[in-house]
């Protein structure tokens, strides 16, 4: 069997699409799935071209078993729509290029959205590497952009939703990142097979009991400090203004501290909030690599996972959830729905508290910090419940029987 994965993001980036897409391949390769990668050059999400990579129109090399084909891609500092469609579309124009000429016949071609615009070279490269289409959805475009602002031009959000609907008409199989972007999917398109591949962790790599740190000691946070941490891009959806309008709630407590590792289009404002509103229970650190992690997660005590209340999120299981459980540290979850009733009410791996309410944020920190072996029972709890539920070893395995037994057909 061979598989094309046809992505805007991949490894040596960082970030949520690219751990999950690269821990599926590798996985799949292990079970004797010839994988072929067809990615952009590393940019994400600094918006510039790694040093590495700078200034080659192609790339090729192996990761892992994997061979992997990198095409060039504009990018921008700006936030505006007009950089952002130049950063989609010059990789749509030169992933068709690179893959028409590079990439091997297939019998699947598995493209990941967002971004949906990549959808057009799907369509291209799956009919001349005569492939089924798969296309992964782990963000409902063009619906999520424009309940975000992202997107605002009505013409754009038409001819998106439209362009949506095509891509799916010629899929073999939509898969869906959540359960929510399942039941949407197969709601709007039920003639449509549509798989649930939700994301997961390799619990092996997250061995508490193995991983030593000083992660805590070398940057002065003393032994007595209850550290919670949010690991992850710095963007619109995440809404993390109410990380630090919670630590304004807890100034009373200052052995609570607040950290935020990661970058994004959100950062600068983060930062100027920070000073404006003297927290000094507030910390920012650059992304690590995937390897530096699990020392990082050893040394804190707790997670916080936000996104903005919007109906959207409901459906949502945010990635960052499950490094966090797989360390064994308690989960402040603000994600109303699917999220909540998986590991708050179901695997009972944490606290909920209401999306973007900084307030309730904060009472449910003080809870955490003044109740820390009720704290570590979840810990516990959510341990148990990733490795039985959200391991990548068997959502790979499903993954591949499915494919095996009824898209071969």
């Amino acid at each position: 069997m061979r598989l094309i994965i046809l992505t805007h993001y991949f490894p040596p980036e960082i970030g949520a699409p690219q751990n999950r897409l690269y821990e599926i391949a590798l996985r799949l390769c292990k079970k004797g799935v010839d994988v072929q990668v067809l990615t952009a050059m590393p940019n994400y999400p600094k918006m510039t071209i790694e040093p590495a990579y700078k200034g080659k129109w192609y790339a090729n090399e192996v990761i892992d078993g994997m061979q992997v084909y990198r095409a060039w891609i504009w990018v921008g500092k700006s936030k505006g729509i007009l950089s952002r469609l130049l950063n989609y579309f010059s990789f749509v124009f030169t992933s068709i290029w690179i893959g028409l000429f590079k990439l091997q016949k297939a019998e699947y071609l598995l493209c990941e959205s967002p971004p949906l615009f990549l959808g057009i070279s799907a369509l291209i490269l799956r009919r001349a590497k005569r492939a089924k289409l798969i296309f992964n959805v782990s963000d409902l475009w063009p619906e999520t952009a424009e309940k975000l602002g992202l997107i605002t031009n009505k013409f754009i959000l038409n001819i998106t939703t439209k362009l949506e609907g095509y891509i799916y008409s010629k899929s073999a199989l939509i898969t869906g990142q959540t359960q929510g972007i399942v039941n949407n999917i197969k709601a709007r398109f039920p003639d449509k097979t549509v798989y649930w591949l939700p994301n997961g962790v390799d619990v092996s790599f997250y061995n508490t009991e193995a991983i030593t740190s000083k992660w805590r000691e070398e940057n002065s946070f003393n032994a007595d400090a209850f550290l919670i941490l949010y690991a992850g891009i710095i963007g619109h959806a995440q809404g993390l203004e109410v990380i630090l309008k919670a630590a304004e709630g807890t100034k009373d407590m200052p052995n609570i501290k607040w950290i935020l590792l990661g970058s994004g289009p959100e950062k600068e404002k983060l930062l100027a909030m920070k000073e404006a509103k003297n927290l000094q229970n507030v910390f920012f650190f650059e992304p690590l690599p995937k390897i530096k992690m699990p020392e990082m997660w050893k040394a804190v005590d707790a997670s916080v996972v936000p996104l903005r209340r919007l109906d959207l999120f409901k459906g949502a299981i945010p990635s960052k959830i499950f490094e966090g459980l797989a360390m064994q540290k308690p989960l402040l979850l603000g994600v109303e729905g699917e999220a909540e009733d998986l590991f708050i009410k179901e695997g009972k791996a944490g606290l909920s508290y209401i999306p973007e309410d900084g307030e309730d944020l904060a009472k449910k920190a003080k809870y955490l910090f003044n109740h820390l072996q009720e704290a570590e029972l979840y810990g516990k709890n959510g341990y148990t419940y990733v490795e039985s539920k959200f391991n990548r070893d068997a959502i790979a395995e499903n993954f591949f029987n499915f494919l095996s037994s009824h898209l071969s057909e």
